[in-house]
Parts: structure tokens; sequence; C-alpha cells
């Protein structure tokens, strides 16, 4: 299938690792041109290598994607480089683990900084270029939470489902500028991120990484203009409601 993006200016954030670096090849490989994120530089580095040996187009920048600044200077960073951007994709690593009546203000605020607002403040830089262009795409990487809250991960369930509230109401203000938003929600996939909370230790099987970048390659694509205000599950069947 010709995605329709070869040319088009594409912003991933925390892509460096995981689910953002398997997104970023993804759409590279359609012929996007790429910038990618990261606070690790020597991954951020190897990701960006990987995609040019790859025969794709990238850069990336050395950024915390949580700093309120950070998301408006990827997007102008973008724009500088290549002329336009097209497509935004939010993302940025997980709270850590904690039961719900275990948290405190301060952890709370963090988690919804870097889950909720961060990708709001990627989406809100990029809406002026992308109502300009009559074209957008803006998809935010979050979790199966959204639709079945995790038990032990109660930082990552309040901020990712604030998020989704927020994508919702965004998808319904943008449709008519041509614009879409959607929500990409892993379950366990082959990720350090996983690995760190345990997972594949008789959880049964991971997904691919790679799977998962080219399923937000889709949402972000020309044939995937009337798919807006969807939480798209990647999950592997883990997710047992029926909404």
């Amino acid at each position: 299938m010709d995605l329709g993006v070869e040319g088009r200016v594409a912003v991933v954030a925390a892509s460096s690792k995981g689910l953002g670096r398997a997104t970023a090849e993804a759409l590279a490989a359609d012929g996007a041109l790429v910038l990618l994120n990261g606070r690790d530089e020597a991954a951020l580095d190897d990701a960006v290598a990987g995609i040019t040996a790859a025969g794709g187009t990238a850069a990336g920048v050395l950024a915390d994607i949580t700093d309120p600044s950070v998301p408006a200077e990827l997007v102008d960073d973008a724009v500088a480089r290549w002329g336009r951007i097209d497509i935004v994709v939010g993302n940025a690593g997980g709270p850590p683990p904690a039961r719900a009546l275990d948290v405190d203000d301060d952890a709370l605020l963090a988690a919804v900084n870097a889950n909720l607002l961060s990708s709001v403040r990627l989406a809100r830089a990029a809406v002026p270029h992308l109502r300009a262009a009559g074209w957008g795409r803006i998809c935010f990487i979050t979790s199966v939470s959204v639709r079945q809250p995790i038990p032990g991960l109660s930082l990552s369930n309040t901020a990712r489902a604030g998020l989704w509230a927020w994508a919702k109401t965004a998808a319904q203000d943008l449709a008519a500028d041509g614009i879409t938003v959607n929500l990409a929600c892993p379950g366990p996939h082959a990720t350090a991120r996983m690995t760190s909370l345990g997972a594949g230790a008789g959880a049964g099987p991971l997904g691919d990484p790679a799977d998962f970048g080219k399923v937000v390659a889709f949402l972000c694509s020309e044939p995937a203009a009337f798919v807006s205000g969807t939480a798209i599950g990647v999950d592997g069947a883990s997710v047992s409601g029926l909404l």
C-alpha cells in the first residue's frame, strides 16, 4: 500500500528507542523526512544512522520532550530544516509503577506533564502549519490503559486517559481542517520499558515494535484521511473490554 507520505515531514517525539524509534523508522521507510528526538545522545545518533543507512532521511534533536519549550522547538526545527511539517507523533517515556493511593501530587503532576501535556504542546505547536497546508496527521502513542487501566500503573493510567479525552475533543475541532487526531495504544511489546516492568515472564507473547510502527505510519497516512478520533489497540487481544 502506498501511504502517501513520501516527501512529508514528520516529527516523532521520544524516538531514539522503543516504539518511538520503530515509528520513525516506519515513516522513513515510506519516504517521510523524519525528525527524531531523545535524551540519550548515543541512542539518538544510532537511530538516525540506522534510518539513513536504510536509505531514509532523518535528523535528530537531543532534548527532553517533557521540557515545556521543547515541543515547539522541534516543530520549528523541522520547518526550518525542511520547509514544512505534516505529521506529528506525540510520545514520552512512561512514569514509574505506583498504586493509586500511594502517589503524591508531585508524582501526578510529573506524569501529566510527560504523558499528557508534552503531546498537547506538540500538537498545539504544529496545528497552525497543518491548518495552513490543509492537511495534517497527529498521532499519540499511549497505552491500552486508555481502555482498560493496568493494575499498579496508576500514574500512566491517569495521564494517558486524560490525553485520550483531549485528543477525542481535538479531533472534532480539527476535522474540517483536513487534520486527523488518533491514538495508537500498545499492549506489551518487546521494548526496554516492558522489560523494566517485568513483562514477558509468563505474560504471553510480546508484540514486535516494527509492526507497531507500521500501524502508526498508517494512521499518519493519506489513506487514513477518514480515520480520526480513534484509539487503535495494538495489544494482541490483551484488552477484554468491548469498547
